[in-house]
């Protein structure tokens, strides 16, 4: 099986793409602006202690107050089995790690319980506990990773080691690179432990890499064939840290200098725009119907015009199969987290519905992002959970629409500035023009000139032409157009 990476960034924003044998897998997008917060470690403040919850608000310099449980508070700060109110207290200071980012209404999800990952190990400084990830399956294989530790520990006279975990990247690692990662664990976590004492609270005192740097850290495996990145700049600069880290991935980063769009010519913006959509088709003529909503997301199978050559159970049955394929890529690729209800077309035949959870279950393992399926309900329905740590595909590209009192999505004025300033790349590259005009709708157009005006100088900075702008009413947010002068 065929895999590539495609990292395609610009001032603005990163987005990376998982290709598999052509076709797109997970896609993840990261605004300049806006970076997400998992992994970064604060000095907070207890605002509100909620004895009734068992929880507590802690400000950690957001707009929102965080949120952390009491059985997320480590021994350090006492017993997680004690009353919340024994644990903390109001304006106590608290180190705390983000666990969730601020999704919707909801403020991030803490804990005092920190770690942090390097490229085959996750170092966790209030533990002494060593684990495996349960992806290394072989019992040979795990004493042999759990020896290296204890034996790079001992090596290196360390006191109070704290505890790890084996990440999946470590099958097969050499003691050399275990204790390489240990090394640069070890000295991070002294630079955390110096801010700890003496910064304020509220502040940030370790904020988690790049997601070009956090892809190369959590996502490469070695089916990975290429890493392809289309920004020269950020190309050296991966490179150096792929030097210092992780030097056997060296010769699989490519600079892709091409004119064409690196996710143009990998088809990836097409497939991006259809993770938007409510409607999946499948290639047999059935189709998946995508509904997520605040509490859980459904997802209804239906045979559409599929109708099969033999009987209606084969038909059905053929049908649940592909969509069992089709919707496990569905939740990587539009990042679908929390409760997940699937609604299969019933089937008569005991061994089918088997056949169908156990090829869900087969395309789940391919998943980051942690996956359970609980069984089938007496209705017939599929419930599984899937791991959300950060906002869907859908919720960072769109916003709710005030045209349909916030029944549907558009995109933001934000991601139209965006796809116009490609779109002019791309006109560019492909005609001779004096200038460019640009025609969209007024808080789109307020944004260019407003936000985006330091962008677009340097856009025409870059290209070399004057870009003119005119607002359309007519023309709805998502609507756009880029005219030749």
């Amino acid at each position: 099986m065929s895999e590539e990476i495609l990292i395609n960034i610009t001032p603005m924003e990163s987005r990376v793409a998982v290709v598999e044998n052509g076709v797109l897998q997970e896609v993840h997008v990261e605004r300049t602006q806006r970076r997400g917060i998992v992994g970064n470690i604060y000095k907070g403040k207890v605002v509100r202690v909620l004895p009734g919850m068992q929880a507590a608000f802690v400000d950690i310099g957001l707009d929102r107050a965080a949120f952390i449980h009491a059985s997320e508070i480590s021994s350090r700060e006492g017993s997680a089995v004690e009353p919340i109110s024994a644990l903390v207290h109001d304006g106590q200071s608290l180190v705390v790690q983000v666990t969730k980012d601020p999704i919707g209404t909801k403020g991030a999800r803490l804990t005092t319980q920190l770690s942090i990952p390097s490229r085959y190990l996750v170092y966790m400084p209030r533990t002494s506990h060593v684990g495996i990830s349960l992806r290394i399956e072989e019992e040979v294989e795990r004493e042999r990773l759990k020896q290296i530790v204890a034996e790079c520990v001992a090596a290196e006279g360390i006191e109070e080691a704290g505890g790890f975990i084996l990440r999946t990247a470590a099958e097969g690692a050499g003691a050399d690179e275990i204790l390489m990662d240990i090394r640069y664990l070890r000295r991070l976590w002294g630079q955390i432990a110096g801010q700890m004492k003496s910064a304020r609270a509220p502040s940030l005192i370790y904020e988690d890499l790049t997601l070009a740097m956090r892809t190369l850290r959590d996502l490469v495996h070695p089916r990975i064939e290429k890493i392809r990145i289309d920004s020269r700049e950020n190309f050296q600069k991966i490179s150096q840290f792929v030097a210092e880290l992780m030097p056997e991935l060296d010769d699989r980063l490519e600079h892709y200098p091409g004119e064409r769009p690196i996710f143009d010519l990998y088809g990836v913006e097409d497939e991006i725009q259809r993770a938007l959509e409510r409607k999946v088709m499948l290639k047999s003529g059935g189709y998946l119907v995508v509904d997520p909503a605040e509490a859980m997301t459904t997802i209804d199978v239906n045979t559409g015009a599929f109708v099969g050559h033999r009987t209606l159970e084969e038909t059905i049955f053929k049908t649940n199969l592909e969509a069992a394929t089709a919707i496990a890529r569905q939740l990587r690729l539009r990042n679908i987290g929390g409760i997940i209800i699937i609604d299969f077309i019933d089937m008569e035949d005991e061994e089918h519905r088997r056949q169908v959870l156990r090829t869900l279950e087969k395309q789940l393992e391919r998943d980051h992002a942690k996956t359970n399926i609980i069984g089938i309900t007496e209705l017939g329905l599929v419930q599984m959970t899937r791991k959300r740590t950060r906002e869907s595909l859908e919720q960072i590209l769109c916003e709710p629409c005030a045209c349909c009192q916030a029944r549907g999505k558009l995109k933001t004025p934000e991601t139209i500035c965006y796809e116009i300033f490609r779109e002019i790349l791309r006109e560019a590259r492909a005609y001779q023009a004096e200038g460019y005009r640009v025609l969209a709708s007024q808080r789109v157009i307020d944004r260019l000139l407003d936000e985006e005006s330091g962008n677009v100088a340097d856009l025409e900075g870059f290209i070399g032409r004057p870009i003119k702008f005119q607002v359309e009413s007519m023309y709805s947010q998502e609507q756009y157009d880029v005219v030749l002068l």
